[in-house]
């Protein structure tokens, strides 16, 4: 229950935060002094659970749920309040008054509880204090120099070559003390590895003293001593002192060897590295961990990272464990077999689990196949827990706060890649993020996502050109787990919702358990989610049945997908909490459009905590779709992707008495006809990513001329459609990635973007009309482009060599029917990778395969693709083409 506790607590920080913004005390009547107070309290609860949470008593479960609860009172009365005042405006200041007094009046018994759970934790960790002494908590388990605990088989399936690459690193002439780290997930085979090498005959007779020692998360200094002396004739009376002495002296001037299995934190060796003399003998320290950062920060040696298996390795360690040979002697359970070690993703623990219990089935195909059909359930059954055990070690290493972010990845399906863009929005959506002064959640979410994978949680699977990670994953074993935490936290309460569907099926004004009518302008109806995980109804319910059904979801970040025609604003009163809001309107006959009444002004400023808003409709610019003024009265955007909607310009006449809302959390901008006006560019100072269209002539383009485009300094892509160029433009050197589409582009303009861009790395035109037909560029042009698109232009001859793009790494042409021929000088190009070639003329075909083949004779690999259809091989490719459809392939 801490994590669900913790959960709360950020969701309500997150409001308290929101509700003291400058621009909402101008708007609220609210008693700031007790707001504060309460953020006080709340916030020393918060800092209590990121110390303490790894504490497992009943006591802190009992309190963990008073939290939640308390918490998730407190966010529900300021939001009422706050919904009241939003709705009311300042027509009725007695109706204000009185609203604040019972507000004053509901937190102070707020404050009264989180006094009593204060006292109860404080309490709590006077015993923890005074416990701390006479416990023993270390998982140490000292071992005799020549011998180790009983692993079973020890033979190093798939891992032949690590065990070389080990083994050379042990007894290699380098005299010096070195050490090894050994680093990868839990259950990848770490103390495998270093159990063969430590048991190999070499290395017994290479060193003098082998020890072997594991650490575990929580260990006694004076326990890891007496293991690592090994000595029976030492009393345990003794000091640690005199054990410390003891150690140095008995390997001083000795080769030894020691094995220091499972680290999770650099303080152990730290704490005994004086007592390890460097002997210049080549003598080592071999470490397992399953944290990269302790890896990286011990080790004097590049650790040795560990990776999963491949499939036939897979197969191999299967039969090893099943038939104790690496082949399946009954060819009738091969397929199945071979589907099996697939399902296990490379992970050797799972394997051997599996392997386990498929040696005791009698090798009968139809429990064969039960396996086959769920190898998570069968790898963490109740009947065998060790892999979950320690899977269940890397989880409960993580602070709280990293818990909350790895228990959200069970909304993602088995073996899914994810995008980490994807993620660090939705963990932001969901309120997973901790606000850090001076950093974005955006950039904190990066941090957590990072330390996640440092600690092989998650994996890292694509990078970025300029080092970020792009996209992860997580273990089918790891999902499991979490499913698994999920459930035993109770977070039910800050679960993802995929669709809502609003088709009339629930009255808006009806609690859906008791059905009991209420009027629509009250707003005691919560959403909740019933029915299966992929339920797209979404109903509401009464204040009074969400007090008999504690556990109903509550919708903070969902997702909002409207099936029917149009969409009205009176949906959304309930919705006050929502932090990510997506609307998609009905597919529509072609040339119809939905008649779309979006959320009414006085509606859409109730959603007062929303971060994202996404509004994917149709329209026409004939009937032109305007957002409300209150957009710019909601400080909290991050995300506004509107691009069929207008922004009005702000009101500025308005705020003449107030202070001027800046939206400093805005970093993306996707509109129709975006105006660039003082007033606007004031108001969004950090964006980062903009796209809009035009509507082709029907606005005057001076009016929405983007000369002051580049006043935002921080803007890294521009996507702009149907937009000319000839206006004026003034583009910001921070561009990274320009996206023009259907634009009016002069030549002498697409000089300026190759010469005054000089972080320029992505370029897309896309049916661009040209002033003319030749395209000569000049020197200093492009120097870090990297990707260059060109589609459905009317070019005639180009003109390039191979120094005006000296980054280019792909090239794309698309529908360049008129193009004589891609420049020679193109090939020459060092970094070129690729040219994709897509219903373009013979003549620009052939000058690729030209510049193909010179480049292949200079020995330099260049790939080009036409239509999907690689020139060099002559193979065509279709997505979606499989090898097999056997029942249990493993292609």
């Amino acid at each position: 229950m801490a994590v669900a506790a913790y959960a709360s607590l950020l969701s309500l920080m997150n409001i308290l935060d929101n509700v003291q913004h400058p621009a909402r005390r101008h708007r609220l009547h609210l008693d700031i002094d007790r707001i504060q107070s309460l953020q006080e309290k709340f916030q020393f609860l918060q800092d209590f659970l990121e110390v303490h949470s790894q504490r497992k008593s009943q006591e802190m479960e009992d309190l963990a749920r008073k939290i939640t609860l308390v918490a998730d009172d407190a966010e529900e009365t300021i939001d009422l309040h706050v919904v009241d005042q939003l709705r009311e405006g300042s027509q009725d200041e007695s109706h204000h008054l009185a609203a604040l007094s019972s507000l004053c009046q509901v937190i102070d018994k707020i404050i009264e509880k989180i006094d009593l759970i204060t006292e109860d934790l404080m309490m709590i960790k006077e015993e923890w204090d005074g416990d701390i002494q006479e416990q023993n908590s270390a998982v140490s388990v000292p071992v005799s120099s020549r011998t180790l605990p009983s692993g079973g088989n020890n033979a190093m399936v798939g891992f032949e070559d690590g065990l070389l690459q080990v083994m050379d690193v042990l007894i290699r002439d380098e005299s010096n003390l070195q050490i090894l780290p050994i680093v990868g997930m839990g259950g990848i085979g770490k103390t495998t590895l270093a159990r063969n090498a430590f048991n190999h005959p070499y290395i017994v007779n290479r060193f003098d003293i082998l020890t072997w020692i594991t650490i575990s998360q929580e260990y006694n200094m004076k326990e890891i001593l007496l293991g690592l002396l090994n000595d029976g004739s030492i009393k345990e009376s003794a000091e640690i002192e005199e054990l410390e002495e003891l150690l140095y002296k008995r390997l001083f001037g000795r080769r030894y060897l020691i094995v220091m299995d499972d680290i999770w934190s650099t303080k152990i060796l730290d704490d005994l590295k004086m007592f390890f003399p460097d002997n210049r003998n080549g003598s080592r320290i071999m470490m397992t961990t399953r944290l990269t950062n302790v890896a990286v920060s011990l080790g004097t040696l590049k650790p040795y990272s560990m990776d999963f298996l491949d499939n036939d390795k897979s197969w191999n360690l299967l039969c090893e464990k099943v038939f104790g040979e690496k082949s399946c002697p009954y060819p009738e359970l091969e397929g199945i077999g071979r589907y099996i070690a697939k399902g296990c993703r490379g992970l050797p623990l799972a394997l051997v689990v599996i392997g386990g219990l498929l040696a005791n089935s009698n090798m009968q195909y139809e429990y064969w196949e039960s396996v086959a059909r769920n190898v998570n359930s069968f790898a963490n059954s109740q009947d065998n827990e060790h892999c979950l055990k320690i899977l269940f070690l890397s989880y409960n290493n993580l602070s709280i706060h990293l818990k909350l972010c790895f228990l959200y990845m069970r909304v993602f399906p088995e073996n899914h890649e994810i995008s980490v863009s994807k993620l660090i929005n939705s963990w932001v959506a969901q309120g997973c993020i901790k606000a850090v002064r001076g950093k974005s959640l955006e950039e904190v979410a990066e941090e957590y996502l990072k330390d996640l994978a440092d600690r092989n949680m998650i994996l890292i699977h694509k990078w970025t050109r300029s080092g970020k990670m792009k996209a992860c994953s997580v273990h089918d074993l790891l999902r499991d787990l979490c499913l698994k935490e999920f459930e035993r936290e109770n977070l039910v309460r800050v679960s993802k919702v995929e669709h809502i569907e609003f088709s009339g099926k629930y009255s808006d004004c009806v609690c859906f358990l008791c059905s009991h009518p209420y009027p629509r302008e009250r707003i005691h109806l919560q959403a909740v989610l019933v029915g299966s995980r992929s339920a797209t109804t979404s109903p509401l319910v009464c204040e009074a049945c969400r007090i008999m059904n504690p556990n109903l979801i509550r919708l903070r970040w969902t997702k909002l997908i409207n099936h029917v025609h149009g969409f009205w604003g009176e949906n959304f009163p309930q919705h006050t909490r929502l932090r990510c809001l997506a609307i998609k309107a009905s597919s529509e006959p072609q040339g119809t459009h939905a008649e779309v009444k979006f959320v009414y002004p006085c509606t859409i400023s109730l959603l007062w905590n929303l971060q994202v808003l996404v509004l994917d409709l149709n329209y026409s610019y004939s009937h032109p779709l305007v957002l409300p003024f209150e957009i710019w009265e909601m400080p909290q955007l991050t995300h506004l992707s509107v691009g069929g909607f207008s922004l009005r310009d702000p009101q500025i006449n308005r705020l003449e008495r107030e202070a001027t809302i800046i939206l400093e959390n805005l970093t993306i901008l996707s509109t129709r006809t975006f105006r660039c006006s003082e007033e606007v560019i004031k108001r969004v100072p950090n964006m980062k990513k903009l796209r809009s269209s035009y509507s082709n002539g029907l606005v005057k383009d001076s009016y929405y001329s983007l000369c002051n485009l580049a006043q935002l300094n921080k803007l890294e892509s521009l996507s702009l459609e149907y937009y000319s160029l000839s206006e004026g433009i003034t583009f910001p050197t921070s561009l990274e990635k320009l996206t023009l589409s259907r634009c009016n582009i002069p030549w002498e303009e697409m000089t300026i973007i190759g010469s005054s861009l000089p972080n320029l790395e992505v370029l897309k035109l896309k049916n661009p009309t040209f002033q003319g037909s030749e395209w000569n560029l000049v020197e200093e042009e492009f120097r870090r482009l990297r990707i260059l698109s060109i589609s459905g232009c009317k070019l005639v001859c180009w003109r390039a060599e191979s120094n005006h793009f000296p980054k280019l790494e792909s090239l794309f042409l698309e529908d360049m029917h008129d193009l004589e021929e891609i420049p020679s000088g193109i090939g020459d190009i060092a970094t070129l990778g690729s040219i994709h070639l897509d219903s373009c003329g013979k003549s620009v075909v052939k000058s690729a395969k030209q510049i193909q083949e010179e480049q292949l004779s200079y020995g330099n690999e260049l790939e080009v693709l036409v239509s999907g259809e690689d020139i060099r091989s002559g193979k065509k490719m279709h997505k979606g083409e499989r090898k097999s459809s056997k029942k249990w392939s493993t292609n």
